[in-house]
């Protein structure tokens, strides 16, 4: 998923011309599709995958990583920047396995990655430059938005907030629309009702930079409608259950491959 999202988007933007794109597969077959799809050589073949490149990014399931970085360590260069998107494997662990100096950053991108509206998070291992992290920057801001981390530690959080976030808000924006089919609106318009009011809400806290609660003080009319829909929520607990929900996430992604 992160691998076709971020080949669309440093083709859409122009950021890295096509022909100097290669990924692989596990598959002959599947490599044919996606090659079809995405308009860039794809091959089986790892170590021709990195041969002659600046850039590599691992993005395959953390089980595989230790697999992937014995067949390739033999190959890869200090000369060349490996990113990782491996959920809960820490630089320190592929540095180790790789036994030399590459240059390793570590980045946990989301879902929305897909349609260019993502949230990335880098964190640089210890031989990254800061032209290795502007490379970085530049790769992921072509699926959205990108923030830095310089204590490893903080990657488990961003990885229950940023990476498994998507999911909370489908959930509310679920619960959103079933409200209003409960109360007689159409579920599609329902559905677009909620999904854009939280698209447009998002988009003014970041582009305001006002703190929510202000934003939400400024929706919440005095004796106004608002103010008994948030009565409602806060009796159901809904803060404290987001919070949980960002805290047990980031318990799980701490015992994540320790």
């Amino acid at each position: 998923m992160v691998g076709k999202a971020l080949i669309s988007g440093l083709m859409r933007f122009r950021i890295i011309n096509p022909e100097r794109i290669t990924g692989s597969t596990a598959h002959p077959e599947s490599a044919k599709l996606a090659a079809e799809r995405l308009g860039v050589k794809v091959t089986t073949d790892n170590l021709e995958l990195i041969k002659g490149k600046d850039l590599v990014i691992l993005a395959v399931k953390p089980k595989t990583v230790p697999k992937v970085l014995a067949e390739i360590k033999g190959s890869l260069t200090v000369e060349q920047l490996l990113i990782s998107v491996a959920a809960g494997i820490r630089t320190s662990f592929i540095e180790e396995k790789l036994g030399k100096p590459v240059p390793v950053i570590r980045a946990m991108p989301n879902m929305p990655c897909l349609i260019g509206q993502g949230m990335t998070v880098l964190c640089p291992g210890r031989f990254a430059s800061q032209d290795h992290l502007a490379l970085a920057r530049e790769v992921f801001s072509a699926v959205g938005r990108v923030a830095v981390v310089d204590d490893e530690d903080l990657m488990d959080p961003v990885t229950a907030l940023s990476g498994a976030g998507p999911a909370y808000v489908y959930i509310i924006i679920e619960a959103l629309a079933e409200g209003g089919v409960k109360m007689g609106l159409p579920r599609e318009l329902a559905t677009e009702l909620a999904a854009q009011t939280l698209l447009g809400s998002a988009a003014m806290v970041l582009e305001t930079g006002e703190h929510p609660a202000l934003l939400k003080d400024m929706v919440t009319t005095p004796a106004g409608v608002t103010i008994d829909g948030i009565m409602a929520l806060e009796e159901g607990g809904i803060r404290v259950d987001l919070i949980k929900a960002v805290m047990a996430a980031t318990e799980r992604a701490r015992a994540l491959y320790r």
